[in-house]
């Protein structure tokens, strides 16, 4: 094997099944996801690396068209955008389910949300706001733990035992703040009133002042649970009993309709 830093990383310390070059490729990428933007020096201080490597890392990107520079700043490219758009677009879930949310999203007033499960984690599959909607600016294709979300919990009530047991396992139960659920028989409680009433809500676990009432979508077909959708907004407002029971009707009636759409789409 050659002395050219990039070989080195053929395979990583830890003798794992994984080359350590593309775990390095993916650690930049994932930190100027985070920061947005960064120089050279920037990148090689927060990762721990030479900056000869993040250099070549970086012209590499920028070369395949996966980062773009200006000056001596690097961030991220559009061509992320056609890559999820077209795994997006493939999606059955997501054709039958748009104009479902968009109009959920008419109909309350508020932000609607889809959300689906992948490796234990939920993901902002699409959103859409209402007139009276409050964004919170979160991106499509955001990744959370489960539980710290209406989407997440409607989905995670649906789930084997064993399955909930294991993202827990994986993925622990960190907080995201005060309100968050920590303790693993609080959330196993919670799911299994979640199951009984057939919709989850998230008060404040996230963020601050938002409430979220989701539930789950499931496949007629399997009777399994495929994704979730929900709608969010200021807890002051949701919160009123009226308004609160419109929004779990409003939502259980959406996922009604996109349950039928899936099953005979």
């Amino acid at each position: 094997m050659c002395g050219n830093s990039m070989n080195d990383d053929a395979t990583n310390d830890t003798g794992a099944d994984t080359l350590g070059s593309v775990e390095k490729a993916f650690l930049i990428l994932e930190q100027l996801k985070t920061v947005e933007r960064a120089g050279v020096s920037d990148l090689s201080k927060e990762l721990a690396l030479p900056k000869s490597t993040v250099h070549i890392y970086l012209q590499t990107f920028r070369k395949l068209g996966f980062v773009v520079q200006k000056n001596n700043d690097y961030s991220l490219s559009y061509r992320f955008l056609e890559y999820g758009g077209r795994i997006r677009n493939r999606s059955k879930l997501y054709q039958v389910a748009k104009l479902e949310v968009d109009q959920l999203a008419m109909d309350t007033g508020e932000v609607a949300n889809l959300g689906i499960e992948e490796d234990g984690q939920r993901i902002l599959l699409y959103k859409a706001g209402g007139r009276d909607a409050i964004h919170d600016n979160a991106p499509i294709g955001e990744y959370t733990h489960m539980h710290w979300t209406a989407l997440g919990k409607a989905m995670l009530a649906e789930f084997p035992r064993s399955r909930v047991e294991s993202i827990v396992e994986t993925h622990g139960l960190p907080k995201a703040n005060e309100h968050t659920i920590t303790d693993r028989d609080t959330l196993f409680a919670e799911l299994e009133q979640i199951r009984d009433r057939g919709y989850s809500v998230e008060d404040q676990e996230r963020r601050q002042g938002v409430l979220t009432i989701g539930t789950p979508i499931m496949d007629r077909s399997t009777d399994e649970v495929i994704s979730a959708i929900s709608v969010s907004g200021p807890k002051s407002r949701l919160d009123e009993s009226e308004m609160f029971e419109e929004l779990v009707s409003a939502v259980k009636q959406a996922a009604n309709v996109i349950e039928l759409r899936y099953t005979h789409y």
